[in-house]
């Protein structure tokens, strides 16, 4: 384990000596992704494919993954508990109405709790599996009444502060929408060890940047686990992200152009041809950890040492809405979305384990 020797002694290129990284939070959960797909969408078998599902990395989820206690559920992989109904509210709400519900369900205990909040978006996106569709839940999930379509978070867009983070229950994207538009309501309680911090700490009105005690908006809540400090540590042209324990290209651009998705897997591969081994295309979720949602234009940590940083990156996680699809990451905002395979218009970012067991 020379890698572990190295990493307790590396210096200031990303901000000062650092201690054991043991004991750290993971910071990301596996996709749920289970099969692979060509660039047409068509099965193939995963092994030397460089897919999500030929790795699976990330934590593991447990089996049950979902406790059913009444009219609340428990997700054994984050801890947190859910409203067992998904649509509680009945009808789509704006965004203020949605924080004002919930409110309202503290008022009265509503489901024998007074502590429900509006789920920030990386508590909201964890419920997404990556293997399944309308809803894009883990199969065999215990909800009810779920929509496939768009739930709100308490998450602000940075780049907007008049629009909100939201999920779509359909396939698992994540974007924006005015606050004044009407979306639906999953409240959440309790506090994850395994999800981090959005990294949002302002909260905001129409008018802008308010004071925060009170809203319940995520810049006020602040849940999940925090980012250590320093949070990325360079050793040549690689920075590892003490969150998540991954290793990054410190250059952010693996290929030199935007490519297709084949030849995204292809430009990652080719990086193991020499003396490096174990680079990989990120799976979503992977990509998604970089997000810090008090930035844009990148949505990244304000300290961040990576280099040719481009707008929009693909994972190595296949849509199963439509498999000739792949999952991106819009990093200009922090948005997830997808693209067609055959089309080469994202970029390649390069990703390997931290401390690989050799």
């Amino acid at each position: 384990m020379a890698d572990l020797a190295r990493f307790r002694f590396w210096q200031m290129s990303c901000g000062g000596p650092v201690g054991d990284w043991r004991g750290l939070v993971t910071g990301y959960m596996a996709s749920g992704q289970k099969g692979c797909a060509d660039g047409a969408g068509r099965p193939i078998a995963c092994p030397g494919s460089g897919q999500d599902a030929e790795y699976r990395r990330g934590i593991p989820w447990p089996s049950p993954r979902f406790w059913v206690m009444g009219p609340v559920v428990q997700d054994r992989l984050t801890g947190l508990d859910w409203s067992r109904h998904a649509g509680l509210a009945e009808f789509p709400l704006t965004w203020p109405e949605a924080l004002g519900f919930i409110g309202q369900m503290n008022g009265v205990c509503a489901l024998g709790h007074a502590d429900w909040r509006l789920p920030n978006r990386r508590e909201l996106r964890s419920l997404i599996s990556h293997e399944t569709r309308r809803p894009a839940l883990p199969a065999g999930h215990p909800f009810t009444d779920v929509f496939n379509g768009w739930y709100w978070s308490s998450t602000t867009a940075a780049m907007a502060p008049a629009y909100a983070w939201y999920v779509s229950m359909d396939g698992g994207r994540m974007f924006f929408g005015g606050k004044d538009q009407s979306f639906m309501v999953w409240p959440v309680r309790g506090t994850s060890r395994v999800l981090p911090v959005t990294g949002q700490t302002h909260c905001y009105a129409d008018s802008g940047v308010i004071e925060c005690a009170g809203t319940r908006q995520d810049g006020e809540m602040r849940m999940g686990a925090g980012w250590p400090h320093p949070r990325f540590v360079c050793n040549g042209d690689v920075v590892v992200d003490r969150l998540t324990r991954l290793r990054w290209k410190m250059v952010a651009d693996a290929a030199g152009t935007a490519v297709d998705w084949m030849e995204a897997l292809a430009t990652v591969r080719r990086l193991n041809g020499g003396p490096e081994r174990g680079w990989r295309l990120p799976n979503i979720n992977e990509l998604e950890s970089l997000v810090d949602c008090d930035s844009h234009h990148p949505a990244l940590p304000r300290a961040h040492p990576f280099r040719s940083v481009r707008e929009v990156y693909w994972s190595s996680t296949t849509s199963m809405f439509e498999p000739d699809w792949a999952w991106a990451l819009y990093l200009d905002s922090g948005g997830i979305g997808v693209g067609q395979k055959t089309q080469a218009r994202f970029w390649v970012w390069a990703v390997s384990d931290a401390f690989p067991d050799e």
